[in-house]
C-alpha cells in the first residue's frame, strides 16, 4: 500500500499534474490513499479561508483527474486520531531527530518568531504515514528525510512497547515530466511562487494558458534543438510537449523551425490535457454537496483504517482505556 499527498499551499499545477497526480489515477493500486495535507500547509502564517478553499481545490483535483474517490481524503478531517498518535510519536521521537530535518534546519532554525510547528510536522507526517500502515512512501529527495524518520520512530515503538506499526520505505516515484517555470526555467513550477506568470494552474483558461506560454523564456538561438543546459526555456517546452504528448522531447524539437511554432503547439497540448480535468474541477467544485459527500467518505475510510493501529499504539504506550 502507497500513500502521497499534495500540500494546498497554492493552486495545484501543471508540473503537480505531470509529474504526479496524473500517475496517482492511472497506476494506483487498491489499497493507495491520497490526501490533501491541509495540516502541512499551518507550519507558517496562512489565511484560514483561503486555506480551506484551496484544500477543497486540491480534493477536486484529485478526484476530477480520475483518482477513484474512496481512494481520497483531506488530512484535518482524521485531526483528532492523528494528533493523538502524534503525540505518541512525539514521545517516541528525540528533539535531535526532529531538529536535524532539513526543512527546519534551512527555515527555521535561529530565527525569531519561528512556529514551533515547523519543528514537529515531520512527526505528523511520520504519523501520516504509520496512521494508515502504508508499506511504501512514493517521495522526492527532499522528502527522504522525513520518510526515514517514520521508519525510525516505527522501529523504536515496535521494539519499545510491541509491534503496532508496519515500517514504511521510501520510493522515488516513476521519471515524470520535469515542469520547470515558464519565466525561469532555473526553478520547479511551483505552486506557492510569488510571480504566476510563469505557472500555469490546472484551473486557468484556455487563453489565460496561451497567453503564459506565448511568453515563455526562450533564448536568442532561432534553431530548435533540446539542449537543456545551453537551452533550458525552449527545452522546457519540449519536455511539458512530451508529457502532454508523449514521444522524447529531442525527437519532438525536428518537428519545429521555429520557437514560435513550439509555443503554439505546447500552448495547445497543455489546453486539451488540461481541459477535461479543469471542466471536471470546475463542476466539483459547483456541487457543495457532492464534494462534500466525497470528503465526508474518504475521511470516515481512513479513520476506519487507521482506528486499531491508534487504539494499540495508545494500549501500548499506558494511555487510553
Amino acid at each position: 500500500m502507497r500513500l502521497s499527498g499534495i500540500t494546498p499551499s497554492g493552486h495545484p499545477h501543471l508540473g503537480n499534474h505531470l509529474g504526479a497526480i496524473r500517475r496517482w489515477a492511472s497506476d494506483g493500486g487498491p489499497d493507495d490513499l491520497y490526501f490533501v495535507s491541509d495540516l502541512h500547509a499551518m507550519t507558517t502564517s496562512h489565511d484560514p479561508a483561503r486555506l480551506r478553499a484551496r484544500t477543497s481545490e486540491a480534493l477536486a483535483v484529485l478526484v476530477a483527474s480520475g483518482i477513484p474517490a474512496e481512494r481520497v481524503f483531506v488530512q484535518s478531517d482524521l485531526a483528532r486520531q492523528l494528533g493523538a498518535l502524534t503525540w505518541v510519536l512525539e514521545c517516541t521521537c528525540s528533539f535531535g531527530e526532529a531538529a536535524r530535518m532539513i526543512q527546519f534546519k534551512e527555515k527555521g532554525s535561529g530565527r525569531a518568531g519561528v512556529r514551533l510547528s515547523l519543528l514537529t510536522y515531520p512527526v505528523l507526517m511520520a504519523a501520516d504515514i504509520l496512521l494508515q500502515g502504508a508499506a511504501e512512501v512514493p517521495v522526492g529527495e527532499d522528502q527522504n528525510q522525513h520518510v526515514e524518520l517514520a521508519r525510525a520512530l516505527a522501529r523504536r515503538f515496535n521494539g519499545s512497547y510491541g509491534e503496532v506499526f508496519a515500517v514504511p520505505r521510501a520510493v522515488l516515484p516513476p521519471t515524470g515530466a520535469r515542469v520547470r517555470d515558464l519565466a525561469d526555467p532555473a526553478r520547479k513550477m511551483s505552486k506557492s511562487a510569488r510571480d504566476a506568470a510563469g505557472v500555469v494552474f490546472v484551473l486557468d483558461e484556455p487563453d489565460l494558458i496561451r497567453r503564459k506560454v506565448r511568453r515563455a523564456v526562450t533564448d536568442a538561438s532561432t534553431d530548435v534543438v533540446y539542449a537543456p543546459g545551453e537551452r533550458p526555456g525552449v527545452a522546457n517546452l519540449l519536455e511539458i510537449l512530451a508529457g502532454c504528448r508523449g514521444g522524447r522531447p529531442a525527437d519532438l524539437a525536428a518537428e519545429f523551425a521555429s520557437y514560435g511554432a513550439v509555443k503554439e503547439a505546447v500552448a495547445e497540448a497543455v489546453i486539451e490535457t488540461l481541459r477535461p480535468v479543469r471542466e471536471r474541477t470546475v463542476a466539483l467544485l459547483a456541487d457543495a454537496g457532492e464534494l462534500a459527500r466525497v470528503r465526508r467518505d474518504g475521511a470516515a475510510r481512513a479513520a476506519e483504517r487507521g482506528e486499531q493501529r491508534l487504539s494499540s499504539a495508545l494500549r501500548l504506550i499506558g494511555a487510553g482505556g
